[in-house]
Parts: C-alpha cells; structure tokens; sequence
C-alpha cells in the first residue's frame, strides 16, 4: 500500500493555507499505508467542521455524520462489520462540545474503533469563536474580552473514565505522530488521540512553534498502565505531555453485545433479518 492509493483526484481542498489539516490528511493517508489497511477495509466517520471534511479528500468507504455525532455512527458501523478499521475523526468544538455526551458514552461502550480529534483549540469553520479547549484569557471574534471558562481537558476525562488508550500527539511530528496512531489502531478497544494542530487564519497563538515549545515527550520509562500516574500527567500545564497516557485491556462493545460469539460473519453480510437490526438499534444504541 502506499499514500496515494487514498488520493482523490480532482478535488479542490477548502482548508486555509498553512492549516494543521494538511499535515493530518498526509499523516492519516501514510499511517493507514504503512499498516496496509485497503481502502476498502477502511470506514472514517466524521462530524462537522474543518477537520470534518477530511473523508472528504480520501478514497475510501465514508460517513459525514451531523454535528458532534460521529461517535454513535462509528460504533454502529464497526458493530455491524467488526472487519473494517472504523475511524471516528473530527475537531476539538465538534468532538468536546456538541459531541461531548457521545464521547462520554463511547468510551463506555468501548467499541473498537479509533477517535482522532483535531484539536486547534478554536472554531476554526464559524471563524474563530472559542471552543472547550481555548485557553482561558485568549480573546476571540466573540470572546472580545477574553475568555473565561475553563479549558476542556480530554485526557484527563478519558482516563478518569477508564478509556481503554488516550494518548496525544501534535502534527508538527509527523513520525512520532504515525507511531502513536498506529498503536492507536492496531490497539483493541476504544483508543482517544487529541492532536495538536495549528490554525493559522483565527488562531493566532498556538502557533507550531508555540506547540513545540510549550509541549513535551512522556519518558520512555514512563509507564502507561499505571492509571494513577496517568491522571497525574494529564493535569500538568506548564508544559502538556505528548504520547500514551494510558492503555488497559477490557472487552469492547462488539464483544459484549454477543452477536458474534456464535457466528464471525458481520451483520452485513449474513441473511438480512430487519426484526434482529432493529432490536439491536433498540437494545444498545439509545
């Protein structure tokens, strides 16, 4: 497999020059070639946003859900084909605002998929208001004065509620972003990646280089399985911890529903039965 196998051909690409987009398009296209994922084996869910246009510039199989609802979508799709790698990707406002109670119940669940959120710390598609993760006193087009709410902090929150694998990257790595992300998908269970990105048309301080400055490497000694640990490193500001949090083994959502304990065929591809789809919608997707 190689990146350009999940070229689209001409189509025109509406991100902002210099956007973080860009690097996580090529690092999404490169990492999936290097695990010799097929297109056809692969399924992205998306939300609303800029970063929520990114299946939109891959060939492969795609879902551009409403706002903030990939999550319900991505489990459901990997639920009734466990085969395909099931990609749940959207922005920082799309994921931990109007997507924040599906997250909550997703890492419940723990379905096997994976949860990229481009997290640029601002709403770059509405231009430029402040999202769950803006820093407090940064002024926006709409927080004139500042603003003044308490970030969002997704790894503290995954790991408090016992995310089978959190980790954090930043774009600006492309290589260490590929290992995290692979580990993130080869992982079994649900695996939460916030990644720092840069959004240069309405975020004007969390540039690249402020990333690189203001972020550091968790040590190669540091152990993810300690959970205590973990929530200790994900409270730390002075400079945000990049890498793997914390990963733990427990049965994911396709395991416990137990439609596959007897038959490994997916759902798609056995007789269809419109009474047992519907029960299941009923029984698990409230």
């Amino acid at each position: 497999m190689e990146a350009k196998d999940y070229d689209v051909r001409n189509v025109d690409i509406s991100w902002c020059p210099g956007c973080g987009n860009f690097s996580i398009l090529r690092i999404l296209k490169e990492t999936f070639a290097e695990l010799g994922i097929r297109p056809e084996d692969l399924a992205i869910v998306s939300g609303i946003g800029q970063s929520s246009k990114t299946p939109h510039y891959f060939k492969t199989n795609a879902f551009h859900s409403l706002h903030g609802r990939a999550l319900p979508i991505a489990t459901a799709v990997k639920a009734i084909n466990p085969n395909l790698t099931v990609i749940a990707e959207g922005g920082d406002g799309d994921m931990y605002g109007e997507g924040g109670n599906h997250l909550l119940h997703a890492i419940r669940r723990n379905p096997d998929i994976t949860n990229i959120i481009h997290d640029n710390m601002v709403y770059g598609l509405t231009k430029g208001q402040a999202s769950p993760t803006t820093m407090l006193g940064v002024k926006t087009t709409l927080q004139v004065n500042g603003v003044i709410l308490e970030p969002f902090n997704p790894i503290a929150f995954a790991i408090a509620l016992n995310a089978s694998f959190v980790a954090r990257a930043f774009v600006g790595d492309i290589e260490k972003t590929k290992e995290i992300l692979k580990k993130a998908i080869n992982h079994k269970g649900y695996a939460i990646i916030d990644l720092f990105q840069p959004c240069p048309s309405y975020n004007k301080i969390q540039t690249y280089e402020w990333f690189k400055n203001n972020t550091y490497y968790l040590e190669e000694t540091y152990n993810p399985n300690d959970r205590i640990e973990a929530f200790k490193r994900s409270l730390e500001t002075e400079k945000l911890p990049l890498g793997i949090f914390y990963v733990n083994q427990r049965k994911t959502f396709e395991e416990n529903i137990g439609l596959y304990e007897n038959n490994k065929d997916p759902i798609s591809f056995r007789e269809r039965n419109q009474q047992i789809i519907t029960e299941f919608i009923d029984s698990k997707m409230r």
